[in-house]
């Protein structure tokens, strides 16, 4: 039986796109017979603690505190190698980006050891750090035996990945279709959705408000858009106080704050169109647009070189996507949108058919385990 040692920054029941590509990668790994797993990742809080999720040993390492989104611990290292000892692992399985942890790593892992890379983003806008952390990853990278990237635009277009093609492999990012059924409750929470917004159009954006994801551009296009309409925004950031007050005006975009796991699949029912307006490559690929498609909601997103995002979402097919950070295009692809309901229909068929095809949990199965042998 080989023994797996999975090393994600955090581990749900911490939520994020990290997160939940390693548990569903831990998830599928476990309808294997031959596979026996454990988890080290950071705490969210000082204190190092062990727990079980869904059958699997998760070591949860205290962490010290952030440094440019970087979790730092006094221990990990001590921990870490009691871990490699102990387990004796066949396979790392490691996420990146995480250089701390990848400068831990490198020099307790055993020659015999299989490492497998999960590239899910460059550093984009830590350039200052990145100078210092650049070797890091590259030493990571030369030791792989395997690097996965989430979609072919990203081996393209990142400038570290392109010294490795050889052994880079594309496996996307997924999502879990049994969380998103049509049951009889949801089916009124949907309509209760609707009725709030007085079955106004519902456009939604749902994601962290940070620079990045771009939602200042959304709500400067709110200010022009002619068409009657609820804009509605979900979730929160270090940017949500400027977001809203650049919105004080405008009745017609609702903050409401971050809407729980079993709300948010109602919000993608209802929603006629989902706005994604990520600006740069730290949007390597994009969940939540995933997840609004397979719901069935035609997507507006920005151009960004080599992110997944255009690679998950088809101009013309499956949405629309407008030049990056343009403002009046992004008007104009909502109001277009909001005029032709027929379009809009054909695009939340592709939508979900792409899902399907490409984005689904069973989709990737045979892609890791025929990694893993």
């Amino acid at each position: 039986m080989k023994r797996i040692l999975h090393v994600p920054n955090y581990y749900p029941p911490h939520t994020g796109g990290i997160e939940d590509v390693c548990f569903n990668v831990v998830r599928l790994l476990s309808e294997l017979s031959d596979y026996q797993q454990k988890v080290v990742c950071f705490s969210e809080t000082k204190q190092t603690c062990k727990d079980i999720v869904e059958e699997i040993e998760v070591i949860r390492i205290g962490c010290w505190k952030k440094v440019a989104s970087q979790s730092l611990s006094l221990i990990y290292k001590r921990e870490l190698k009691k871990i490699l000892e102990q387990y004796r692992p066949n396979i790392v399985h490691f996420h990146a980006p995480n250089p701390f942890v990848a400068w831990i790593l490198l020099p307790l892992l055993p020659k015999e050891t299989k490492l497998i890379v999960h590239w899910h983003s460059d550093v984009v806008d830590q350039k200052l750090i990145y100078k210092f952390v650049k070797h890091i990853e590259t030493r990571l990278l030369k030791r792989a035996d395997v690097i996965i990237a989430t979609s072919p635009n990203y081996i393209n277009c990142s400038s570290q990945l392109q010294k490795f093609k050889n052994k880079v492999i594309v496996i996307p990012n997924v999502i879990d279709t049994s969380k998103f059924e049509l049951s009889s409750s949801r089916i009124e929470e949907i309509a209760r959705i609707k009725s709030f917004y007085k079955d106004l159009p519902i456009i939604l954006f749902v994601g962290r408000h940070v620079q990045y994801k771009g939602l200042i551009y959304l709500i400067e296009a709110a200010k022009s858009i002619m068409n009657e309409c609820a804009i509605v925004i979900g979730g929160t950031g270090p940017l949500t106080g400027e977001l809203k007050q650049a919105a004080k005006n405008l009745k017609h975009v609702h903050f409401i704050g971050r809407i729980p796991n079993e709300e948010l699949v109602a919000y993608y029912y209802a929603a006629d169109i989902f706005v994604f307006p990520s600006i740069t490559k730290n949007e390597a690929f994009g969940v939540a647009l995933a997840e609004a498609m397979y719901c069935q909601t035609p997507a507006i997103t920005f151009t960004i070189e080599g992110s997944g995002v255009n690679w998950v979402n088809l101009n013309g097919i499956t949405g629309i996507e407008v030049a990056n950070s343009d403002v009046c295009a992004l008007k104009i692809a909502i109001e277009s949108l909001l005029k032709n309901q027929e379009t809009r229909e054909q695009m939340a068929i592709y939508a979900k058919k792409r899902v399907m095809e490409l984005f689904v949990l069973d989709k990737i199965k045979d892609k890791l385990k025929q990694l893993y042998q």
